[in-house]
């Protein structure tokens, strides 16, 4: 076995692990309001650093001002609860209008 498939296995071992643990302990486990609050704070956490990274950079280097400011604007839609096709086209439009401008 080459030690790319041996990766590829232990990685499908260990997510099949992740998701069968919720559904086995769902009952034993009881986590305090402290814990759960903590818990749904880093998701958050991770969510927003996985937003900022994706709007921001691009090949290592600051992706522009175009990307962000479409983010923006997708996140205030979103914000707003405006349907999910509008969010997406709105922030898509902002974003090709400022390319289209000269925007980097």
């Amino acid at each position: 076995m080459s030690p790319t498939v041996a990766v590829i296995v232990a990685l499908a071992v260990g997510t099949y692990a992740f998701r069968l643990v919720g559904p086995v302990l769902h009952g034993r486990v009881e986590l305090s309001a402290r814990v759960q609050e903590l818990l749904s704070a880093g998701a958050v956490v991770l969510l927003v650093a996985l937003l900022a990274t994706g709007a921001l950079t691009e090949g290592g280097g600051f992706a522009g001002w175009a990307r962000p400011a479409g983010v923006l604007v997708g996140g205030v839609l979103a914000w707003r609860r405006a349907p999910f096709v509008v969010v997406v086209l709105g922030a898509a439009g902002v974003t090709a209008a400022l390319r289209l401008a000269g925007v980097a």
